[in-house]
């Protein structure tokens, strides 16, 4: 089994996970955070017994910043570590400046405080996977999967020892201790239909459980991926039914945040409610639905707050 390293992004437990995997004179990290968190990440390798030397594979399921922003820094840390991210995504960990701009048009002023600050990776030290594409990585036997949806450029890594997967965004937000299954569907490429097909892909591989970046690890994964389904489903309909009212991104947002609690009141308390919004935020999770729909249903009516 993994080691499970709490980042504790932005000062929260249980919310953002990087899992360490450990063989004699070498070892691998999958999923790296937010570069605001890498001195986290550096302190815990010290202290499960991990040499910095030692330490050569860094793969990323995909490149948004909670998941592979600290990329570049841990490079400079780690001199024998490569990165691992889908050739889709490489080029921009490579040269991360529209990462950083698209980001700074979101966050302003909190980009330093979330997210650290980005560096690029050295292109001899990146490695662009493509689907099916086996690893050998500390001990294991990784398999590639090729997972769009959430994003473009998302990949799960499958275990072919023990059937697990390390599935990032494309399996959803679920907190330790909570059945609930929040979807994350930020802009700019979700793609529902393809995200569904991601699903069914996984399902079918028949997982023995799930390592979520958002957090932790998950045993019944048929029912976990079902209850996603029906949240993504759930809040598309949402989405779609504001925008053909002709409700501004607030109104829908403030609709989807109800039914998120509704569904969410059952069994989690308000710390925990908490460490959903800080990794799945409803806001964002809108703007990413209003991006896909405007694109499948050109005729929706613009709200008059963007006229």
């Amino acid at each position: 089994m993994p080691i499970t390293i709490d980042l504790l992004f932005l000062g929260q437990p249980g919310v953002v996970a990087a899992y360490l995997l450990k063989a004699p004179g070498d070892a691998a990290l999958i999923e790296v955070g937010p570069a605001s968190t890498s001195h986290t990440l550096l302190a815990a390798l010290k202290a499960h017994g991990v040499r910095l030397d030692d330490v050569r594979h860094l793969l990323v399921t995909h490149v948004h910043l909670d998941h592979a922003g600290a990329a570049g820094v841990l490079a400079g840390h780690l001199p024998h570590a490569k990165v691992y991210a889908h050739e889709i995504g490489a080029p921009h960990l490579i040269d991360p400046a529209r990462l950083v701009n698209s980001a700074g048009r979101i966050y302003g002023d909190l980009m330093e405080r979330l997210w650290g600050t980005i560096l690029p990776v050295p292109a001899d030290r990146m490695v662009p996977l493509h689907d099916e594409q086996l690893l050998q990585v500390a001990g294991r036997r990784l398999q590639v999967l090729y997972t769009p949806g959430h994003a473009v450029h998302h990949v799960v890594f499958r275990d072919l020892d023990d059937g697990s997967m390390y599935t990032g965004d494309a399996t959803g937000v679920r907190m330790q201790g909570c059945a609930y299954v929040r979807p994350a569907t930020p802009p700019p490429d979700l793609d529902l239909e393809a995200w569904d097909s991601s699903l069914s892909r996984l399902a079918a591989l028949r997982p023995t459980a799930f390592y979520l970046t958002h957090f932790g690890r998950a045993g019944d994964t048929q029912a976990h991926i079902q209850e996603l389904r029906s949240g993504l489903r759930s809040w598309e309909r949402l989405v779609l039914e504001g925008m053909q009212a002709g409700w501004d991104h607030a109104a829908i947002t403030l609709a989807v945040q109800r039914e998120g609690e509704k569904e969410l009141s059952h069994g989690a308390d308000a710390g925990i409610a908490r460490h959903y919004e800080t990794a799945s935020s409803y806001a964002m999770n809108v703007s990413g639905y209003e991006r896909y729909l405007r694109k499948r249903h050109p005729e929706l009516p613009v709200p008059a707050s963007r006229l």
